[in-house]
Formats: C-alpha cells, structure tokens, sequence
C-alpha cells in the first residue's frame, strides 16, 4: 500500500515536462482582452442615441444644515446639492436628535404640511428644506434636553449619500 502510494505521488512529480506558456505572453494576452473590452465599451456608448451616460456613475451629495439662532434654534435649514454625474431619488430625510448615550429618530415627510419625497433630484441642483423644531419639540418636551440634531439622507434603495451633524446648545463635551 505504501509503496503504491509512493509510485502515484513519484509519478505526478516526473510527469511535469510540459511547457507552459511564458509570462510574457501571458500579459500578452491579458492586455489584449483589456483592449477588447475597452473598445466594445467604447462602441456601445457611441452608439447609444440620446442622453450621453457615464462610464462611472458618482452618486455623491453635499448636506449642510444650518441654524437660525447659535443657541436654541427654531428653524434648521437643509440644503442638498447634487454633486455626482447622475440623477438621484432622495429617500425622506431622517432627523436625529441625539444625546450622546439616547437618540430619537423622525422621518421628515415635507414642509407646511406638504409631501413631498422621495424627491427627484438632477445632478448639479439644489433642494432647500425648512424644518421647525417646534412642532418636534411639541410632540416629545424630552426632546429640549437633547443638545445634537443630525440628519441623514438616504436614496430609496437605502444607500446613505451623506449626513450632517450641528450642536443645539452648549454641552461638556467638546468635537
């Protein structure tokens, strides 16, 4: 038994006088396939009629968030602008008061009691949103005790594109 084992492995070893093929022509042939698909990509965007598209979709969004007031602000005011190369379909915000060790998490729908999302927004516009802090602070007092807001945008397929942060009032804790 052993020694049959012993001629298997010892034959697998002599067996290898075959050639293969030398690196160069390896990368040969590698560069070759790179230049075929390249020039097929190349084709079949040329000979798409209509909107020219990119070759790399950049879903990428700026957010700022700003106060009216430094301290205890009434109004937040969201500015979105598309900075990517593609159209996006903005999910509804989510606002997120956070007090560091608690957060509470609201969906904004719209202003002034209009809906409006999800939002459709093509590349290089803006969108403006004017949230009242008030009307959260109505819902839940607790809320007053929280000194962090942070919003998050999302697309509807649930990727986050980006979020912004702002502190409400003065807290012990330095970012």
């Amino acid at each position: 038994m052993l020694l049959l084992l012993f001629l298997i492995s010892s034959a697998k070893i002599f067996v290898q006088n075959e050639i293969g093929l030398d690196g160069d022509k390896l990368l040969i042939i590698f560069l070759l396939i790179v230049i075929l698909v390249l020039v097929f990509l190349l084709l079949k965007r040329s000979g798409e009629k209509g909107k020219k598209k990119p070759f790399f979709k950049f879903r990428r969004i700026h957010v700022n968030l700003e106060k009216d007031r430094l301290y205890y602000p009434d109004i937040l005011t969201l500015t979105v602008k598309n900075t990517g190369n593609v159209d996006l379909d903005l999910d509804k915000p989510l606002l997120i008061f956070d007090n560091f060790w608690m957060k509470r998490k609201f969906k904004i729908k719209g202003m002034e009691n209009r809906t409006f999302y999800p939002l459709y927004l093509e590349k290089n516009k803006t969108h403006t949103l004017e949230i009242d802090i008030n009307r959260f602070y109505f819902h839940d007092k607790r809320l007053k005790r929280f000194p962090k807001i942070k919003i998050t945008i999302s697309d509807v397929k649930g990727r986050q594109l980006g979020s912004r942060s702002i502190f409400l009032r003065k807290t012990l804790f330095k970012f």
